[in-house]
């Protein structure tokens, strides 16, 4: 591998700029469930996780991963990979009972 394909990877300052992103969601995730302990949000608290932690997984693979620096194909299995797992997270959370789907 040359040098000049690894030219655009994030300097120290910007991994300390994401850790710190990635901490701030993460207090958010944990406040989000204080507060839902505290108002019963149900299927919004759910669906609010559900989000931060799929923007949280997205920085990590595209940062911290270098994915963001590599070829669309690659990009594409992890996307793909993402969605199954996503999937499957929610067919599991409706199985508990956590996200419940009302029919007409």
């Amino acid at each position: 591998m040359s040098t000049e394909e690894h030219i655009h990877h994030p300097t120290p300052a910007q991994y300390w700029k994401i850790a710190v992103v990635l901490a701030v969601l993460t207090a958010i995730e944990v406040g989000l469930f204080y507060v839902d302990k505290a108002y019963d949000l149900g299927f919004l608290n759910s669906a609010m996780l559900l989000i931060l932690a799929a923007l949280k997984f997205v920085i990590v693979v595209g940062f911290f991963m270098h994915l963001r620096y590599e070829k669309s194909t690659l990009s594409r299995f992890f996307t793909a990979g993402f969605i199954l797992a996503f999937a499957l997270y929610a067919v599991v959370l409706t199985a508990l009972g956590v996200i419940a789907i009302r029919g007409g």
